[in-house]
């Protein structure tokens, strides 16, 4: 009642301080879930059977979980206060790499990180972070280099900046496609409602996936001439595909298809699939239904691209996108894109679209009792999955035994 009470004043001033201190109140702890037994909610879905080797511990608030370029033993973690960590995964010590000074409301921090594509000879790599003392508040993508994962990086520069209205939606992924371009998640601005209407409109960068060329020889990055709205008036040349509310996790499938996943907000969770100037319906669709329109642009009408799957806030109520899993240990779940929810712990797989746009049969993975806040992959196509919660990091192998997670051997290979 506090909280509606709260947001409803919010609403009627329209103080830009009032909300933020509504930002604060409605983020709150996170817990995790308690859900335990059989899981009703998927039991019409076949199930595949994993398990999960723990790796390491120590690494509360994880964020982003990456790999270098052909790298399988060091794991980079990114951790919400700003540290960045190495995780050797045969022994599982947790090294400190480098920090930042980041702001921490909300959904702020340190959120995203990719190396370039030839990081092994450039050293380049590039983080997604909210920095500290800056106001107004921003996104900021910088750009590093470092002569490896255990070598203190050097700041080279800041390439793009994004002023944010509010402290949550700040989406934080970045990934280089196999076009070698950059490709960034910006949230739609938060709040709630898409209050300033960001997400249709392409004036701004809020709301969509940004492409640029970190490599062109202009600083601090290109624009790709292909990009769909280069020349347009009145649009972010950056802008790849748009009508996102909170994109905070995606990731190219090894055919090249980019697969988001797009925080809902009162009903849906979704997953699409995005290409080169879709509009992906945000605010004037929530999942595969109209929303209600802040602008007045007609649902039926708009032009935007469905999700290919969606869930209710019945089977959880913050989607964490994943990856196709490209390891061998399970074999039933080779070929599958995997996800989760944040706040159940439920996680998925299922086949992507086909070329008639029909996705597999979803499969359950379970629940897991974690708050599930990322992925990652490693050159050999292992999957690792990171708890928010307790800081554990595992990675996915065949089921061992009844015993509980922490309990399970670490000795254990996929």
């Amino acid at each position: 009642m506090f909280r509606f009470a709260l947001l409803s004043a919010v609403l009627l001033t329209g103080c830009r301080a009032v909300e933020r201190t509504a930002v604060r109140v409605l983020d709150g702890d996170y817990e995790a879930s308690s859900v335990e037994g059989p899981d009703t909610v998927d039991a019409d879905h076949p199930r595949i059977e994993i398990g999960f080797i723990p790796v390491a511990e120590g690494l509360e608030q994880a964020t982003d979980i990456q790999f270098a370029p052909g790298d399988s033993t060091h794991a980079v973690v990114l951790t919400k206060p700003g540290v960045a960590y190495t995780v050797d995964i045969a022994a599982g010590t947790v090294t400190e790499w480098f920090r930042v000074d980041v702001v921490t409301v909300s959904e702020q921090g340190l959120l995203g990180l990719a190396f370039h594509p030839d990081f092994a000879t450039n050293g380049r790599f590039f983080i997604n972070h909210t920095p500290s003392g800056v106001s107004p508040e921003v996104t900021r993508i910088s750009e590093y280099q470092a002569a490896d994962v255990h070598t203190s990086p050097t700041l080279i520069q800041h390439v793009l900046q994004v002023e944010q209205p509010y402290q949550n939606h700040n989406a934080g992924q970045l990934q280089f496609g196999p076009d070698k371009m950059l490709y960034i998640g910006m949230g739609d601005g938060g709040l709630k409602d898409d209050p300033f209407g960001n997400g249709q409109d392409r004036s701004t960068l809020l709301g969509n996936i940004l492409r640029v060329d970190v490599d062109a020889a202009v600083e601090p990055y290109g624009i790709p001439a292909d990009n769909p709205f280069v020349g347009e008036a009145n649009v972010q040349p950056e802008i790849w595909a748009y009508g996102l509310r909170n994109p905070w996790r995606f990731s190219f499938a090894p055919d090249g298809r980019l697969v988001v996943a797009d925080v809902g907000q009162d009903t849906w969770e979704e997953l699409s699939v995005a290409s080169s100037g879709d509009n992906l319906g945000w605010n004037n669709r929530e999942g595969r239904v109209c929303f209600p329109v802040v602008d007045g642009q007609d649902c039926e009408n708009d032009g935007s691209v469905p999700p290919f799957h969606v869930y209710d806030h019945d089977a959880g109520v913050s989607i964490t996108g994943g990856y196709v899993y490209k390891g061998r240990s399970i074999s039933d779940l080779t070929g599958k894109y995997v996800f989760a929810d944040f706040v159940t712990g439920r996680m998925w797989a299922m086949a992507l679209p086909d070329d008639t746009g029909t996705p597999g049969e979803l499969h359950r993975l379970g629940s897991t009792g974690m708050l599930i806040s990322t992925f990652g992959v490693d050159a050999s196509g292992r999957m690792y999955v990171a708890d928010y919660g307790t800081g554990r990091l595992w990675m996915f192998g065949l089921p061992i035994t009844t015993v509980p997670l922490s309990e399970q051997p670490a000795e254990a290979t996929p």
